[in-house]
């Protein structure tokens, strides 16, 4: 499976790599390597996100759960798109 990733799931790695840059950069790089790592997974396992319920499709629609991230993402035929990304302590609102 090919992985794709929205403007916005961008931004959000750009935004969370930059928040924690500004006290650990080393931090900032290994944080953002790991969820590329757990994003990666998805490509064998694109079902290893839970549902998400408000979804209009939840089958299609998952989370996946990465250390205090989240990262929400599509599922298609033969590709999955990375819709967003967020740590567990911001606002969940996301679809």
């Amino acid at each position: 499976m090919k992985i794709s990733y929205s403007i916005e799931s961008i931004n959000d790695l750009k935004r969370l790599r930059e928040f924690i840059e500004e006290k650990n950069p080393q931090a900032a790089q290994l944080t953002a390597i790991s969820i590329k790592k757990g994003i990666n997974q998805l490509k064998s396992f694109p079902f290893l996100g839970v549902k998400v319920e408000q979804a209009p499709d939840p089958e299609i629609v998952r989370d996946l759960i990465h250390g205090n991230y989240t990262v929400r993402y599509l599922i298609l035929s033969n590709q999955i798109n990375i819709l967003r990304i967020w740590h567990h302590k911001e606002k969940e609102n996301r679809l």
